[in-house]
């Protein structure tokens, strides 16, 4: 009996820690991405590589917010979930948690060919926070996760190439503010998954962007890719040209063979097929492919090292095996972005499957053999004629809703009378968040809020600036005001804004925090200290309770004037802030280690250590921070305890 491809929904039980609540500060900071490089790296790049590494790179993550309200207490909860499956695969898909693919099991031989993360556990890798490991995740926007992993795509039911039936996911991606899709689906009798990708530009103006595809897979296999060369990169911020499979005397196509976490961005030659695969001891695993617009490959280690192994449990649980990334991008390396032409799109095809091929022995024949077998399963014309046949179908619109993202896109799609056949953004999903822009854009005026609470998001896009520059100056439309002129580099009317606002505001607090900000940028750390203080004072004469809205508040504006009044040695004041936090926010991992911090500035040195031996776990830890390493140090000569240890890379010589 034939079995046809079909599409069904599906409940997952997870042990699950809580997103919570997204941090109300806006993030005008510039960005925290660890992927920078020396400036004296870039003159041994090619030209076109060296371009795109100076290609826009983002400056902050307006307009979203930072997701940093999650925790590691995890709870066995419902994870709603769709499953498109033939007779040889099975594809789970995660809608409301980025559209990641956490599991692909190939039904025959019963092989997961992913790693599937057993938990879901969020943690600060995401370019907004808020990320987890495991399966495919879709990466668009800038260099690094996508603000989008933990958040809910539009999902839906769409007609195939071959007649039978696609999972299409999309939304709108905000910080280079472009629509994308993810189109999947399994011919009849397939043993590999294909995933339709499109970008698209619908601005009057050419966009850097910015394409990763990511795969999670156990770590005890070796990765091949058609290349000779690699442009390693590791968290000292050095980009090279390096041999594969081996340099220093290590094959390091072994991800076990790395010391310490790094990047091997492969040099793929022009013609080539493009592919990378990871093959267990036995010969057994994934590939994938794609046509060759999706021009990177990529694997990505945790290395051997103190640091490696303890984020790998971090991110799931102790005794389920580790795992490293095959990835494939628009670019050589993820440090690039590539310019979207105006009113233009950018699409390509991947496939995923099994692979069995001998992985062992060397390296030039070992990649010919798998290249061979791949040809054999997958012909590379066979790729090029799925992407023809896809393309067509790319407009079709869906004829199911499975799922609903955002209603970011449905305002864009309002203002600007935007066509996007294949990926409406209906008016139906707009939501409270975009409700006041909404009014802004049909009458011209910024309401204000109805109730005390927060603000809410900012839009500081150049038409959305121009508009609240022409909208009546209430205190709230300063503040946003203020918000948008700061992204745009204009700091100096940007605290003209906030200042104009502060003698009307109802609320002190918001603009407070921002011209604290202004003061830090600018050097002035005493005025921004002080101008903490006064913020913190008059948020908690405003706070109506401790639900989980102010409690985020609380929590944000807290954490920020408690390290802006201990590097300004106010310690006093800083001990004030730490009394009136809410009893729930002092217990986080993050603010006992400020508190340690507190205790030693205090000259209490030994409570501060006794913080440490308590334990605690700052569950919006920063890849590649050394925050906790550098308190330790302060303390004492003692080595740093393994459960605190997560340096991603060598301590300096």
């Amino acid at each position: 009996m034939v079995v046809v491809t079909r599409i069904r929904r599906e409940v997952l039980t997870l042990p699950a820690a809580r997103l919570g609540a997204d941090n109300p500060l806006p993030p005008l900071r510039p960005l925290d991405e660890v992927h920078r490089i020396d400036d004296r790296d870039r003159e041994e790049m090619p030209r076109d590589m060296a371009r795109q590494l100076g290609l826009e790179p983002l400056a902050g993550l307006l307009p979203v917010r930072v997701r940093d309200g999650y925790g590691r207490t995890r709870e066995p909860r419902r994870v709603e979930a769709l499953v498109i499956e033939n007779d040889r695969l099975r594809a789970t898909v995660l809608p409301g948690l980025g559209g990641r693919i956490t599991s692909l099991l190939h039904l025959p031989t019963g092989r997961e060919l992913l790693y599937r993360n057993p938990v879901f556990q969020p943690a600060n890798f995401a370019l907004n926070g808020a990320w987890y490991s495991g399966g495919i995740e879709w990466n668009i926007g800038a260099t690094g996760h996508t603000t989008l992993s933990c958040a809910p795509l539009h999902a839906a039911r769409v007609p195939a190439p071959d007649g039978g039936e696609m999972l299409r996911l999309w939304e709108w991606e905000r910080l280079r503010d472009l629509p994308f899709q993810v189109d999947l689906w399994l011919p009849e009798g397939s043993d590999f998954l294909y995933v339709g990708a499109r970008i698209r530009n619908p601005h009057e103006r050419p966009v850097a962007t910015y394409w990763w595809s990511n795969i999670a897979v156990p770590e005890d296999v070796r990765v091949l890719a058609p290349a000779e060369e690699a442009w390693f990169f590791g968290y000292e911020r050095r980009l090279r040209r390096v041999p594969v499979p081996s340099y220093d005397g290590v094959d390091r196509t072994y991800p076990a063979n790395s010391p310490y976490a790094a990047d091997y961005f492969y040099e793929v030659p022009d013609g080539r097929r493009r592919w990378i695969a990871a093959l267990d001891a036995d010969g057994h695993g994934l590939v994938q492919t794609s046509t060759d617009v999706l021009r990177g490959r990529k694997l990505f280690v945790w290395g051997a090292g103190p640091g490696g192994r303890r984020w790998q449990q971090w991110l799931t649980e102790p005794g389920t095996g580790g795992y490293c990334e095959i990835q494939a991008g628009l670019a050589r390396t993820q440090l690039e972005h590539v310019r979207l032409e105006a009113e233009s799109e950018v699409s390509w095809l991947e496939a995923y499957g099994p692979l069995d091929a001998p992985p062992g022995g060397e390296w030039t024949e070992a990649v010919r053999e798998a290249e061979g077998r791949l040809a054999s399963a997958l012909p590379r014309t066979r790729v090029e004629e799925a992407y023809a046949a896809w393309k067509p179908c790319a407009d079709t619109e869906p004829a199911q809703t499975l799922a609903v993202g955002s209603g970011w896109g449905a305002l864009e799609v309002l203002r600007a009378d935007w066509k996007l056949p294949g990926t409406p953004f209906p008016e139906s999903t707009l939501g409270e968040a975009q409700a006041p822009w909404r009014e802004l854009l049909r009458t011209g005026s910024l309401p204000e809020p109805r109730r005390v609470r927060p603000p809410g998001e900012t839009l500081v896009a150049p038409h959305w600036r121009d508009m609240l520059e022409t909208a009546p100056a209430t205190p709230h439309t300063e503040y946003h005001l203020g918000v948008a002129q700061w992204h745009a580099g204009d700091r100096a009317q940007a605290v003209r804004s906030w200042e104009r606002a502060l003698p009307l505001a109802p609320s002190l607090w918001p603009l407070l925090r921002c011209l604290a900000v202004a003061d830090q940028e600018a050097g002035h750390h005493e005025r921004a200290a002080e101008r903490y203080a006064d913020a913190f004072d008059d948020l908690c004469r405003e706070r109506r309770d401790d639900g989980e809205v102010w409690t985020a508040a609380v929590a944000a504006l807290g954490r920020e004037a408690l390290e802006a009044l201990l590097r300004a040695r106010r310690t006093a004041q800083a001990r004030a802030v730490w009394d009136r936090l809410l009893p729930a926010v002092r217990q986080r991992g993050r603010f006992r280690l400020l508190h340690a911090e507190l205790l030693l500035a205090e000259g209490s040195r030994a409570r501060a250590r006794a913080v440490f031996d308590e334990d605690f776990e700052v569950a919006d830890l920063r890849e590649g921070a050394d925050v906790i390493g550098r308190l330790w140090a302060r303390l004492g000569d003692e080595p740093l305890p393994g459960r605190y240890d997560f340096r991603m890379r060598p301590d300096p010589v």
